[in-house]
């Protein structure tokens, strides 16, 4: 059977790989986005907090730091210019015990070594001056944290990908790649089921492919033949289930609330947020599991989110945490482990003409989404690399 030919496909439809698409048609590509489910967001990108990060917990020089601080601008810009729902309604970050202060200072002198010179330290009584209800030692206000319809900015994405020209492909899951060998210009093939083919192969040929594919970009990065064993992260994926609890009723904040924890825990806490409509929500934990099917929360687990919520507001209602939805984070490390960077593998990297995987994008994948994408553009020549020094 003849390969369909295609200039350039995008696995995988979240955020990430829309804005990737984006990106590429924007150039003038030829982009087609295969999605495996029945519609594009459906996994970690519409599973999430929906918070638009300023970049302060991670390692100074990481990929997530360095896409960050200029991906939350991006984003911001990009919003504002299309009437997509956002609001910059700031962060504090609480010290709830003496204890928690020395860690409070070493958030915020990472924070400043990542580019993020906006926190301002607040003493306690400072802090209660905005928020009444918190209790804390003393906090850092982060005024360049947001929340952000993802729903929105996935639609304005794709729109954008289709007015370029370009297609998404729903129900249409790629099995395997290869990389044709002994091509003058890049060929990478693909194989393709789609709903409407009962069992049988569709085969691609394309001259640039993304593995955006969020949950299951780890295994395909296994099925490419020609990809060496060595930029294959370990199997299995470890699945990491973040748990999240809805307030009944209205919450008395304005700002979200992060509490402080252990450096390099796999969790930034059981932290509140708000939607647009000023709805709470806390989450999420971290509850490592075999599989990324199971999306059920389980009641019980509010018995814990009630002692950590407690910590910074003492006057959270008994009965009031409702079982609300959960997300599955793509990890490159488990349980114990440091948590691992984004790993953006090109040809640069890998040898492989045409071909880049995007390996263990979780947060913040949204907030840096449209820095991923020109980073993405850049490491196939479509423009200069945007984190060269």
């Amino acid at each position: 059977m003849s390969a369909e030919r295609v200039d350039t496909v995008v696995i995988g439809a979240g955020v990430v790989g829309l804005a990737v698409a984006r990106a590429l048609a924007l150039t003038g590509r030829e982009v087609l986005v295969l999605e495996a489910c029945e519609t594009f967001g459906t996994q970690t990108s519409s599973r999430n907090s929906e918070v638009i990060h300023a970049g302060i917990y991670y390692p100074p020089g990481s990929l997530k730091s360095r896409l960050c601080v200029p991906g939350r601008q991006l984003l911001y810009d990009y919003c504002a210019e299309r009437g997509i729902g956002h609001r910059r309604c700031g962060k504090l970050i609480v010290a709830s015990g003496a204890g928690q202060i020395d860690e409070l200072r070493a958030i915020q002198q990472r924070a400043v070594a990542n580019g993020v010179g906006d926190l301002q330290w607040l003493t306690r009584d400072e802090a209660l001056a905005l928020e009444p209800a918190l209790n804390c030692d003393a906090a850092l206000l982060s005024p360049s944290t947001g929340i952000v319809d993802s729903h929105g900015l996935m639609l304005s994405l794709l729109g954008e990908v289709e007015n370029a020209g370009g297609v998404l492909a729903v129900h249409s899951k790629a099995n395997w790649l290869a990389a044709q060998s002994g091509q003058a210009r890049a060929a990478i093939k693909i194989g393709v089921s789609t709903a409407s083919q009962e069992g049988d192969e569709l085969e691609l040929q394309a001259r640039q492919v993304v593995n955006a594919a969020g949950l299951g970009a780890i295994a395909l990065a296994h099925r490419t033949q020609g990809l060496a064993p060595r930029h294959r992260p370990p199997l299995p994926t470890r699945w990491a289930k973040g748990n999240y609890f809805s307030l009944a009723g209205r919450a008395p904040f304005t700002h979200l609330i992060y509490p402080v924890v252990e450096r390099d825990s796999p969790s930034l806490g059981v932290h509140l947020t708000l939607d647009l409509g000023s709805q709470a929500k806390f989450g999420p934990d971290v509850q490592w599991q075999d599989s990324p099917d199971d999306y059920r929360v389980d009641a019980a687990r509010a018995d814990a989110f009630y002692d950590e919520v407690r910590r910074y507001w003492p006057g959270l209602p008994d009965g009031a945490l409702q079982a609300g939805y959960a997300g599955i984070r793509p990890k490159l490390t488990g349980p114990g482990e440091r948590a691992a960077d984004f790993v953006i593998q090109g040809p640069r990297q890998h040898g492989v003409p045409g071909l880049v995987n995007l390996l263990g994008i979780e947060s913040p994948g949204l907030t840096s989404c449209l820095a991923l994408a020109r980073q993405v553009a850049a490491e196939l020549g479509q423009g200069g690399d945007p984190l060269a020094a």
